[in-house]
């Protein structure tokens, strides 16, 4: 027989509402150890790498876990803060900026909450600590803004293994994505103005999305198009030349082919077309984190100066800024209709 989790003593007599903000997850430390642990998590979803099971776990277990986490480590060192992890620091702040929001539109009937679909803190504890509060009526937010399935798909199955112990469900909503959200490119663009009125404008914005393999988007995942919609979109905003606004995709990982083109590749081969100033921004990212401070601002860096380039500017990913926070807050309100 099933066992569920069931919470006699939750309050009934006046429902709650809660928005819970979901991002991808960060080991607890910055060495192997853990960064082994949350590789092993997060490389083991099939949402991730879609490969037969068996021959997956041979190739992580035998390989990846034993070379991959003291490099990962190492990379993590570089940008780990005295807080602790960035993407953690970040996603909490940001949490605490939506909930302020959205709790003073609301009165304060509705709570707020952060969980990773990998790592700490869990979606379970998250989901659990809201059922006792007296959660009857919940709206999942992934902080992704473009759907994929190894992002928004994970963090929705993350959020249904939870559900699917649960002696009496919540009311669910969810948020697929708001990569055309009139809000969300808004934040996007008021960043991209701040650093041009700050620094002056490069002769090239690129924004870098993380990528996923090529069959995942054969197959129907529309990641892609939703990357290249918010592109075009935000170009329009800001008045961009096409020429001008490239769109790129890094983070690739093993051989098969990724969505192109890569963003070190494009970087070198603007450093080498006589670019001198290059802006880069990565929209896909809601905060700042390993990706965007060591690969994008540290490595990628490296490799435009080295191959000529003189000035290589990172933007910010949004953070907690208010437009964010303003934007997110909308967002989750507009999907609560009904609930408050």
């Amino acid at each position: 027989m099933p066992r569920y989790l069931g919470f006699p003593d939750q309050p009934t007599a006046h429902a709650r509402t809660a928005v819970l903000l979901l991002n991808l997850g960060t080991p607890a430390a910055p060495t192997a150890d853990a960064v082994g642990d949350y590789l092993s998590e997060f490389l083991s979803d099939p949402r991730i790498v879609e490969s037969p099971r068996w021959l997956w776990w041979l190739v992580l277990h035998g390989y990846i876990l034993r070379t991959r986490p003291r490099r990962s480590a190492e990379a993590y060192a570089k940008v780990w803060r005295n807080d602790g992890s960035p993407l953690l620091v970040f996603s909490d702040r940001l949490a605490q900026a939506v909930g302020s929001e959205i709790a003073r539109r609301t009165g304060g009937k509705v709570l707020t909450a952060l969980a990773m679909t990998y790592g700490e803190p869990s979606v379970r504890e998250a989901i659990v600590e809201l059922m006792r509060a007296g959660v009857r009526r919940l709206l999942v937010l992934p902080l992704f803004p473009q759907y994929s399935a190894t992002s928004t798909g994970a963090a929705l199955d993350a959020v249904n293994r939870v559900t699917r112990i649960l002696r009496w469900l919540p009311e669910l909503r969810t948020v697929n994505d708001y990569h055309a959200d009139a809000g969300y490119l808004a934040a996007l663009a008021s960043a991209v103005r701040s650093h041009w009125a700050e620094q002056g404008r490069g002769d090239k914005l690129l924004l870098s999305f993380h990528g996923i393999p090529e069959k995942y988007a054969a197959a129907g995942d529309p990641y892609p198009d939703q990357c290249h919609e918010t592109a075009r979109r935000l170009g329009d905003v800001l008045g961009i030349d096409d020429d001008d606004l490239l769109v790129t995709f890094q983070s690739r990982l093993g051989r098969q082919p990724w969505l192109r083109p890569y963003t070190d590749e494009m970087i070198e081969q603007l450093a080498r077309q006589d670019v001198e100033t290059l802006d880069v921004a990565c929209p896909g990212f809601a905060v700042d984190c390993l990706e965007t401070l060591e690969e994008v601002a540290l490595r990628y860096r490296a490799v435009f100066l080295t191959q000529g380039g003189r000035r290589f500017r990172y933007i910010p990913a949004l953070n907690d800024g208010s437009a964010h926070a303003d934007a997110l807050a909308s967002i989750a309100l507009g999907q609560l209709s009904g609930w408050v």
